[in-house]
């Protein structure tokens, strides 16, 4: 059992009102631990030592800066062992994962930004007897509100930049998946981070995040989550104009020709469908197959997700886990039986699965596929975010962009095609804010992040978020 604590002012305490929740562990059901249910008290306690600390950090010298920055990302990697457990156990993914990919990956965000603030170019104009200059400043105390699914990776991903650019920050996990980001406090005191540059509160979206948002001297807020939360922080923010970052849902379309090359896109279609148990906000959830070889795929694909293990997220051998909470599990088996009810057919999985001994109270789904629904049904409308895809085929380009284009969302997508002027001019038509070309998952850090239409607004990543951590100021000076 692991009594979380919040981090404020470089301390790890206890919520005020002495209020906690408990946390479970994905794998079995079973309580794993408590975390704090954190209140407005709290997060004003957090949000005066993260004012109290922000004049001296914006002051520091960018070369110091990065020194600690990079401190912290070492941090990471010398902890790789224990914050990838901890972020399996928490979260209901494999080891293998954790440890391949969630923390390796947060420690190159803080190593990307560390070296990244280092190189930022402000701009200047001349004309004869002027100079303009643009400074960027940072904005001061900020929010970062992270989801469950990838817990590290996506905390990491707003504090970092939000540090280099000379932030104070204001962080809360998801109450889900807590343990990571309660572990990262010990990482930054030993990097050298000052107290109250990053403050880390555990608690409720509905009470603890919305204390982050509506607090006066909360100047950003960056937001990864569902859409509907999202709309909720906009309500708040946008009438006393905090900028604004959220990173929201998707249905992302997984558009298949006939000239692919067939080998790759296969196994690379069974990652992009479930990864991380369908958890990942960039899944390819709607898969879209030229009608001439719908017959093959189909075959081969079921084949192949029949052969998915899943398993003891500690288990090696498992190629999947469980899914994050009891509340998600009911969910996405509720999202399977509306499919059923709409028409579709369940080709494999379909259910929930029993698991052995100590696993029988965990959150266990057999991956599914599903064929046969129309593009308009609520199942290839909304957003599952669990191991389940639909499969339907299509007759020629137009078809394939009209039906992956009818969709609420557009996060990303994914194009499997050999011919050259196709796949430029299906990414140029596709609306979605990234678009993979025969790959999926391939992150430069360096490139803008995000969606369109309900999957967010703003972009993340590079100078992107840099420039949104800060403020521009023109200068102009008559010479």
């Amino acid at each position: 059992m692991i009594q979380v604590h919040n981090f404020i002012n470089g301390a790890y305490v206890s919520p005020v009102a002495g209020q906690y929740l408990d946390n479970y562990a994905p794998a079995t059901g079973l309580i794993s631990g408590t975390i704090p249910n954190s209140d407005a008290t709290d997060v004003d306690n957090a949000v005066q030592a993260a004012n109290a600390a922000f004049p001296a950090w914006a002051a520091l010298s960018l070369e110091k800066r990065h020194e600690i920055l990079l401190k912290i990302a070492d941090g990471i990697l010398q902890n790789l062992d224990k914050l990838a457990a901890a972020e399996s156990a928490d979260s209901g993914k494999t080891l293998h994962t954790a440890r391949t990919i969630d923390i390796p990956r947060a420690a190159l965000n803080f190593r990307f930004f560390a070296t990244a603030l280092l190189h930022v170019a402000s701009e200047s104009h001349h004309q004869p007897g002027v100079l303009s200059y643009t400074l960027r400043q940072p904005i001061g105390v900020v929010g970062c509100i992270a989801p469950w699914n990838l817990p590290l990776y996506l905390f990491t991903w707003k504090i970092a930049p939000a540090l280099a650019a000379g932030n104070c920050v204001v962080g809360k996990p998801s109450e889900i998946t807590p343990l990571t980001a309660y572990l990262l406090g010990a990482i930054c005191n030993e990097a050298g981070l000052p107290p109250g540059v990053l403050n880390i509160l555990h608690g409720l979206g509905p009470t603890t995040g919305a204390a982050i948002v509506g607090h006066p001297a909360v100047k950003a807020i960056s937001f990864t989550g569902s859409t509907r939360a999202g709309a909720d922080i906009a309500r708040v923010a946008a009438p006393v104009f905090k900028k604004l970052s959220l990173e929201l849902g998707g249905k992302n379309p997984n558009i298949i020709f006939a000239d692919c090359d067939y080998d790759k896109m296969l196994e690379t279609t069974v990652r992009s469908s479930f990864n991380n148990q369908g958890q990942i906000c960039l899944c390819g959830s709607r898969i879209y197959i030229e009608k001439s070889l719908y017959p093959t795929f189909k075959k081969d694909f079921v084949a192949r997700v029949k052969a998915l293990k899943v398993g003891d997220p500690a288990d090696p051998a498992s190629n999947l886990g469980a899914v994050v909470s009891k509340a998600h599990f009911e969910k996405v088996l509720g999202c399977i039986e509306l499919a059923r009810q709409e028409g579709g057919i369940v080709l494999c999985g379909g259910g929930a699965l029993e698991m052995p001994g100590s696993l029988a109270g965990g959150y266990y789904i057999a991956p599914t596929i599903i064929e046969g629904l129309p593009t308009q049904c609520r199942t290839n409308q909304e957003e599952i975010f669990g191991p389940v895809v639909t499969i339907q085929p299509f007759d020629d380009e137009n078809d394939a962009l009209a039906q992956a284009n009818d969709s609420p969302y557009g996060l990303s997508a994914t194009l499997w095609t050999n011919h050259l002027q196709r796949a430029h001019r299906m990414a140029g038509a596709l609306q979605t804010g990234i678009v993979w070309v025969n790959t999926w998952m391939l992150r430069d850090l360096r490139t803008p992040f995000g969606g369109v239409k309900n999957s967010g607004m703003g972009r993340e990543g590079g100078w992107e978020a840099l420039r949104f951590f800060t403020e521009a100021k023109n200068v102009t000076v008559e010479l």
